[in-house]
């Protein structure tokens, strides 16, 4: 066996009214000029009144030019407004779009250079030598999970390619998981970025990689997801649904360090070419992939259909494989995730003349090397003929 290295360093305060501790922990670690960097959505909302309110004591400025799937410019704006303010520390407040960029902001404000070049598959990528200014996050939304995560997912503004920068010098230095930030997501949103954390669950558990730290903490996220994801769609201020879900969303990215599979390449071509929000794409497509997937996976697959509640008792391990990819096409129903890419209602209609471009970009995709079946070009072609 060869020698492996874990790490789970993040300092998360969780629960109801976690966000009121944010002035004191900015206060004790000596930081007077905060940049917020939110999105366009959070900007004109209480919510980021309340925030700025409570940090009364700071001098603090707002970023807020976050919109769709983050880009380039977005973080070289974000880095300018950086230095203009003359910010000593950054809070992210959002969902996986601005905490992403507020990582990203993080690392330019101390290196030179262009922030793609920091992207691991960079030809010459660039080495993160210098300490990052204080960074904190607050997610308002339960699914990327970006919060724990130690990656920043930031797209070339021309061709929209998904560049990945992965490293722990990107962690936040403290977490404040507060699930009153989600009492009001819409139930469309809600149930997107909660499949994007189930997502998370299920592929990081696939992933042949060697990690099982990171397997118990996916299977318990999923199970947490199936118990609570329809819930906190249906209910949305149900305050224990929107913890859960919370929760299960920071596990699923705590397990993705152990990598991914082909629904998340599947995904990250949908949002290059197409333009669909991530944890949506994820939700058309983890059923189908699933499908493709059940002759490499089934044991897993059926210890997934246990944790969800879908296994067939005294069966073989194929039939509950088999019922937890049922149990996730029902649960897209319940949750009015489009079963099909032809099902999804959109100004960007998918078709099938899409296909070569989705293959052209998810074959390059780095996600798959990790799914349990190896995908090839003509892998991809038949998955998304599949989903159409």
């Amino acid at each position: 066996m060869t020698l492996s290295r874990f790490a789970f360093p993040t300092t998360i305060h969780f629960g109801p009214g976690a966000r009121g501790l944010l002035a004191e922990h900015l206060a004790a670690h000596g930081v007077r000029r905060p940049l917020i960097v939110t999105d366009r959505g959070i900007a004109p909302l209480p919510m980021l009144q309340s925030v700025v309110a409570g940090l009364s004591g700071f001098d603090v400025a707002v970023y807020s030019e976050i919109w769709g799937n983050p880009v380039k410019s977005q973080v070289e704006n974000g880095v300018t407004t950086f230095k203009a303010h003359g910010a000593d520390s950054i809070v992210g407040l959002g969902g996986g779009a601005a905490l992403d960029v507020a990582k990203a902001i993080a690392l330019m404000a101390t290196h030179p250079g262009d922030v793609l070049e920091y992207a691991w598959d960079h030809p010459q990528v660039r080495t993160i030598e210098r300490e990052l200014p204080h960074w904190v996050a607050l997610p308002t939304t339960a699914g990327t999970g970006s919060e724990v995560g130690r990656s920043s997912v930031i797209s070339e503004d021309r061709t929209h390619i998904k560049k990945i920068i992965f490293s722990p010098h990107l962690l936040a230095r403290a977490v404040f998981a507060d699930p009153e930030l989600t009492l009001d997501l819409p139930p469309g949103i809600t149930a997107a970025t909660g499949m994007d954390a189930l997502t998370h669950n299920v592929e990081s558990y696939l992933s042949p990689a060697y990690h099982p730290l990171c397997d118990g903490i996916a299977l318990e996220g999923a199970r947490i997801a199936a118990r609570s994801l329809r819930k906190a769609v249906r209910e949305p201020h149900n305050l224990q649904a929107r913890s859960d879900m919370l929760m299960s969303s920071m596990m699923g990215a705590i397990a993705f360090q152990k990598d991914l599979g082909a629904v998340h390449s599947c995904a990250h071509a949908l949002s290059t070419v197409a333009d669909l929000h991530h944890g949506l794409a994820n939700g058309i497509m983890i059923d189908h992939v699933m499908r493709f997937n059940l002759p490499s996976a089934t044991d897993k697959m059926a210890e997934l259909a246990h944790v969800v509640g879908a296994a067939v008792p005294g069966a073989l391990p194929e039939a509950s494989a088999e019922a937890f990819i049922d149990w996730l096409s029902q649960l897209k129903a319940d949750l009015s995730i489009p079963s099909t890419l032809a099902a999804y209602q959109a100004k960007r209609r998918v078709t099938p003349a899409d296909i070569p471009a989705l293959v052209d970009v998810a074959i390059n995709d780095s996600c798959h090397q990790t799914n349990p079946r190896k995908c090839t070009r003509e892998d991809f072609e038949r998955i998304f003929a599949a989903a159409m």
